[in-house]
């Protein structure tokens, strides 16, 4: 107990800072874009916003549990975090287990909230991605098997994702994974074959759908006239309201397009009614406390990895690969960067599984910090109990 006292006094405080700022914009965001639809759909304005704010209460219930599993927990069972991975993966295929909306097998229904796999899933994996690499890291760096073994396991969650199909998280997956293995060392040859051939995963992936061919047609152009209104429609009513925000936005709650013009706006694209509502600046604002999380998360990799932590620093790195990824994807596709997927943006899209793993991954996060802070702490006490014993 009183270790664990320890290691919450040497919590990182701007870190829960960033990321109790981005969760309450959330809150307040994503109620905003969802009052309308949640009025014609339930006959209750705030139905979404009640939801939201339990998924936060859990959510912080689940990172706090997380700071306080020990990160060598993590490490020593990262075999079992892989095959219950596996199993979620699996599980929302089966009929009768997994729930389909819009086409998409991703839900488990558990009571009146729905657990999305992938999500969970994305967690495990980088926890056992981050012990792989720490036991076999001289294999890693110097045999050609000692990658290609860590890709293997990654193309059978990759396979086990494009059959939902949830091509969105299948690429972040993809990109943190491969940036955890270069981060371990991989050699120069290596590397160039696994680049080379995950970008012609993705690009066979993408071209091996139809559905997905047609969303890179009308990625390529969303004003053509048999886009405009079909499947160019999210872009192009994304696209009017970042238009209509302006420098400062129309106010909150203000929003045009959040009045049945943009489907989806309190989940996948959130982002533009925050564009809409708050303008240029707002949008900057976001972007600003999105930025300053990703380099705390990466300063704290290479801080551990300086102290020869090296699970620690690769799952950090993993974490924040993951969040970096999902930003990028997500207001890509808002503002037309990419083409549309359905990927949410952490701590401001509603949903219970991406907030409460990602309010995990910060628990982690913490934990980490916490740990390498109170090892120094008790480093520094022995020194000084040491010149005091010596003088």
């Amino acid at each position: 107990m009183n270790m664990l006292t320890e290691h919450f006094r040497f919590i990182d405080k701007r870190m829960l800072v960033l990321v109790g700022a981005l969760a309450s914009m959330g809150l307040i965001m994503m109620g905003s874009a969802s009052i309308d639809y949640a009025a014609h759909k339930y006959g209750a304005p705030h139905f979404y916003i009640g939801r939201q704010f339990v998924f936060l209460v859990l959510a912080s219930i689940a990172g706090v549990a997380a700071f306080m599993i020990p990160t060598k927990q993590w490490y020593r069972f990262g075999w079992l975090a892989l095959l219950m991975a596996f199993a979620l993966l699996i599980a929302v295929l089966i009929p009768g287990i997994g729930r389909e909306v819009n086409g998409s097998m991703r839900w488990i229904p558990l009571g009146p909230v729905n657990l999305q796999s992938s999500e969970v899933a994305k967690l495990f994996i980088l926890i056992y991605m981050a012990g792989y690499l720490v036991r076999r890291q001289d294999e890693v760096r110097e045999r050609w098997v000692g990658f290609l073994k860590p890709i293997a396991v990654l193309m059978i969650a990759i396979v086990l994702l494009l059959k939902e199909p949830d091509f969105g998280s299948a690429v972040v997956i993809i990109f943190a994974c491969l940036g955890m293995i270069f981060l371990a060392g991989l050699g120069l040859p290596q590397l160039a074959a696994l680049v080379v051939a995950s970008l012609a995963s993705v690009v066979l992936m993408a071209v091996s759908s139809s559905y997905r061919m047609q969303r890179l047609k009308c990625f390529v152009d969303p004003w053509q006239e048999s886009h405009r209104f079909d499947c160019g429609y999210q872009l192009t009513q994304s696209l009017i309201a970042f238009g209509r925000g302006e420098w400062l936005g129309l106010g909150l709650g203000n929003s045009i397009q959040k009045q049945f013009f943009l489907p989806e706006a309190h989940t996948d694209f959130v982002f533009a009614i925050i564009a809409e509502e708050l303008g240029f600046l707002g949008s900057l604002f976001t972007l600003c406390l999105f930025s300053a999380l990703i380099v705390r998360i990466f300063r704290l990799a290479k801080q551990v990895q300086e102290q020869g932590e090296l699970f620690n620093s690769y799952l950090a790195s993993g974490i924040g690969l993951v969040f970096s990824a999902q930003i990028f994807i997500n207001i890509g596709v808002n503002i037309g960067l990419l083409p549309t997927k359905g990927l949410t943006l952490p701590f401001l899209s509603y949903g219970g599984s991406s907030l409460i793993v990602s309010f995990m991954m910060v628990g982690i996060l913490a934990r980490i910090q916490a740990e390498v802070a109170s090892k120094g702490a008790v480093s520094s006490r022995q020194n000084e109990k040491g010149r005091r014993l010596a003088t």
